[in-house]
Parts: structure tokens; C-alpha cells; sequence
């Protein structure tokens, strides 16, 4: 009898335990910069970024619509959608990857370095990255924050050669997520 109730209970209880689980955010933060030193700053954050993090096994997935990226200069935003990102044929960014060797008990106020690796997907390419992230966690639920370089190359995005040297070969990538149950 006290198996029964036992299992009974485990079955109550265990989509409780993984539901718990989920971290998820729609108001995540990535910004990009590929300024040259003596040009104007190439540069442009979304603020509007979803991700979700499955704590149990640090599973974790990022999605950017690429339009929603906002820079100071509208004419610059205008050439990114239409020239670089060519936004209306690739809409959108994502990540799907893990966190290596994650286990939210241990998380702190105090940043974590972990490691971060996954599959990168832009403008139709999907790359590798590995990074060394900072992750926490808060009231509100883990905080994961960090930057990696891109070549725009890589993802067969075409810089014109009348600003080639206006924007950097290599461009750095910033993200803050606050993700919460």
C-alpha cells in the first residue's frame, strides 16, 4: 500500500518538479559593435530578445527577430535591414545550445563563469560559438550575461566595398538575459 501511494505521489509530483524548471524571457538584450576608430559607430541593440533556459539540463534556446535591432542613425538601420541582414529573407537569429555542467543550486548573486556552447544561426549560416559566460542568479531567476566575436564573412553577409573600411572585420556581440519561472 505505502508503494502505491508512494508512485501516486511521484506522478502528482514530477511535471511540478520539471515545470519548475523553466527559466524564460522575452525583454533579453543583445548588442552588436563594428565601429572602426576615426568613422562613425556601427552599432545597434534589440531589446526584445526571447529565451528560455531548461535548468534541469542547461538546454537553452535564443531567438532575435533581426528588425528589431535599433541603431542611432536611421539611414544606417535602413542599409543593415536591407543590404547587410537582408532582414526580409532572414527575419530572425537563434541560438540553441547548453550550458555546460550548469546546476542552478549552486547559483549565487556572485557571477558563475560557464561555459556556453551551441549553434548560431544567422542570415541563413549556422556557426559553432563557445563562450565563457557569467551566470547568476537573482530574486527574479538566473541571469546570464557575456559577449563573443562574429565574422560577418561567415555568415556570407557582404560588406560594399565603398564602407568596407568603415566597419570592422570582426564583430562583437553583447547579450544580457534576465530569465525568470
Amino acid at each position: 500500500m505505502k508503494k502505491k501511494n508512494f508512485i501516486l505521489l511521484l506522478v502528482v509530483l514530477l511535471p511540478a518538479l520539471f515545470y519548475g524548471q523553466k527559466y524564460i524571457t522575452r525583454t533579453g538584450s543583445l548588442k552588436f559593435e563594428a565601429s572602426v576608430p576615426a568613422f562613425e559607430e556601427v552599432a545597434a541593440e534589440n531589446k526584445s530578445v526571447s529565451a528560455a533556459l531548461n535548468a534541469s539540463n542547461g538546454d537553452m534556446a535564443v531567438l532575435a527577430l533581426m528588425k528589431g535591432f535599433r541603431f542611432k542613425v536611421a539611414l544606417m538601420e535602413e542599409h543593415f535591414n536591407e543590404s547587410y541582414a537582408e532582414t526580409d529573407k532572414y527575419p530572425k537569429a537563434t541560438f540553441k545550445g547548453k550550458i555546460v555542467d550548469l546546476d542552478v543550486t549552486k547559483l549565487s548573486e556572485k557571477p558563475q563563469k560557464l561555459t556556453i556552447k551551441g549553434e548560431l544561426t544567422l542570415h541563413g549560416k549556422t556557426k559553432q560559438i563557445t563562450d565563457v559566460a557569467n551566470v547568476s542568479m537573482s530574486k527574479e531567476g538566473v541571469i546570464i550575461t557575456g559577449d563573443f566575436t562574429v565574422k560577418p564573412a561567415d555568415f556570407d553577409i557582404k560588406i560594399p566595398r565603398v564602407v568596407r573600411k568603415k566597419v570592422a572585420d570582426t564583430v562583437s556581440i553583447y547579450y544580457n538575459l534576465s530569465l525568470s519561472k
